[in-house]
């Protein structure tokens, strides 16, 4: 049961990206394609999310005691916890070096013009663009302290 749980998201992946791939190569609407992307996103964050149900109700065998209910809600609890601190590191690292790649793309530039100009600008210009990267550092050490509490 497991097996079909993982191999429905990683269809929708496969088609999503088929579908992508075409749609950029006959030159259609890049839309189609960002569209397709999405809905693929959103079935599988629905199937993974659906799954954990889906697992409980097969492995109790439709039978509902009480001790194996409360059985299964502390074990759900325990993995939603771990699932969600695991999300929290993710998302932490995803925008801290989305916001990075912001900060370094207007200030790489902006650091070469100032550069090419006045060469003394050098080492201030540096600085700038090493701030930039920080937040992506500063992101990763987040995450990293997530990941111990998990």
């Amino acid at each position: 049961m497991n097996f079909v749980l993982f191999c429905i998201p990683a269809a929708f992946l496969a088609v999503s990206v088929f579908f992508a791939i075409r749609a950029v190569k006959k030159g259609t609407k890049k839309q189609s394609a960002v569209v397709t992307q999405l809905l693929a996103f959103v079935a599988v964050c629905v199937i993974m999310f659906a799954s954990p149900v889906i697992a409980n109700a097969t492995s109790t065998g439709g039978t509902n005691t009480a001790a194996a209910t409360t059985q299964s809600q502390q074990a759900q609890g325990t993995d939603w916890n771990k699932g969600m601190g695991l999300i929290a590191a993710a998302l932490v690292t995803g925008l801290a070096g989305f916001g990075g790649g912001i900060a370094v793309a207007a200030a790489a530039p902006a650091a070469i013009g100032a550069t090419s100009e006045d060469p003394k600008a050098f080492g201030k210009a540096l600085i700038f663009v090493a701030l930039g990267e920080g937040i992506a550092l500063y992101g990763l050490l987040i995450s990293i302290l997530i990941l111990n509490k998990v």
